[in-house]
């Protein structure tokens, strides 16, 4: 068991009820030359058949230097290449979900294993749900907070809806490949962390004001994880191993908190609807995607800026102590200037306008984006419907 996952079973033993069963898998490696374990975990396993599932630029990366060294241990592997769309953009759609479910099913796995970022990880989470197989996390890239979770975010007819499938049995991820990644990917990772100032604001706010069931434990994994990114702002800004590394845990110590709770609070609140919202008007319009974190980490700045403004104005729709704690809360958020200048030391976008979105999407999302997740009880959400 890795470092990562003995560390957040002692911080989740504190708290009574908590389920750790959640947290039972095989190894978690975060190091250099973790691909190479890879093989010897399918044969221990006694996997007979396995599918990479990957796209044309993940596989040159590592997958097929994974698939040279399962077939010299002696097991059937297949790759199943997910094809983008038209605008060349891999995405989570029924075609892609279809075709890694239908290669699943023609070569008999046992097994998935997703080699790429966020998108390649939720067609193979929801892909080895459906088809009842387990799947295994290789990530290429530092940029989401998802590889460990057990939401797959998943394009249905045009909307993007999370369905709670299934988390990895094993987490190999190598830094040798995770400091090649692109700078723009890194960016996206931070900005994806950075989501959780707001995220967890809304997951307090929710208990507060809507009943939303609340685990401290978890909050407190998650608070961490974020701070210890933004104290070594400068190393992550750098691309250094250990900058990378810090990043990557505090990715996969954010995916664990999610699955101990069972849900996304923690990490998903009104920032990721904004993203979302943006996402599907993108597909709509036929627009090229936009990197996930970095949706994340502006969406934080704009609704740290509506959060604060609310606060100093009427919150009279709140009871008068709700008022008082929410007030208290948003005092605690960064402001949108200090995430935005931290956002720009990793190279990232911190503007709307850099993404292509335009004032009038903005203020569209502002006021619809909480229909995306109609049972999250957010600020947004409560102040919208008020």
């Amino acid at each position: 068991m890795s470092d990562i996952l003995a560390t957040i079973r002692e911080q989740a033993s504190k708290e009574e009820g908590m389920d750790l069963r959640v947290l039972d898998m095989g190894p978690v490696v975060l190091e250099a030359g973790a691909i190479s374990k890879v093989a010897p975990y399918l044969k221990e396993s006694l996997y007979h058949k396995v599918i990479i599932v990957a796209d044309e630029t993940t596989y040159a990366i590592a997958g097929h230097s994974l698939e040279v060294s399962i077939h010299a241990a002696g097991i059937d592997v297949h790759v199943s290449i997910i094809k983008p769309n038209l605008q060349g953009d891999v995405i989570a759609d029924e075609a892609s979900l279809v075709q890694l479910m239908l290669d699943i099913k023609s070569q008999a796995a046992e097994a998935v294993i997703a080699v790429g970022s966020g998108t390649l990880h939720d067609i193979a989470r929801f892909s080895g749900y459906t088809t009842n197989v387990p799947f295994i996390s290789l990530p290429t890239a530092p940029s989401v907070d998802g590889f460990n979770s057990k939401g797959a975010p998943v394009i249905l007819r045009g909307d993007k809806i999370t369905i709670q499938s299934i988390g990895p049995s094993a987490i190999f991820a190598d830094l040798d490949i995770l400091v090649q990644a692109p700078s723009a990917l890194v960016a996206a990772g931070f900005g994806d962390m950075l989501g959780k100032f707001t995220s967890l604001f809304d997951w307090k706010f929710g208990a507060l004001a809507g009943g939303e069931p609340y685990s401290q434990v978890v909050a407190d994994l998650t608070e961490k994880a974020l701070l210890l990114c933004v104290e070594h702002v400068d190393e992550i800004a750098k691309r250094s191993p250990e900058g990378i590394r810090l990043l990557t845990d505090a990715l996969l110590t954010s995916g664990f908190a999610m699955l101990l709770f069972g849900q996304s609070h923690s990490a998903s609140g009104a920032e990721h609807h904004l993203s979302h919202y943006w996402e599907m008007e993108f597909l709509r319009l036929e627009r090229r995607q936009i990197l996930h974190g970095a949706k994340v980490g502006v969406a934080c700045a704009e609704i740290s800026s509506f959060y604060h403004e609310l606060a100093s104005g009427d919150l009279s729709f709140l009871t008068a102590e709700q008022q008082e704690a929410t007030r208290k809360l948003i005092s605690q958020i960064p402001d949108q200037q200090t995430i935005r200048q931290l956002i720009e030391a990793v190279g990232g976008p911190t503007e709307p306008k850099q993404l292509g979105i335009d004032a009038a999407l903005l203020e569209r999302s502002l006021r619809e984006a909480h229909r995306i997740r109609p049972n999250r009880y957010t600020l947004l959400r409560t102040f919208n419907e008020r």
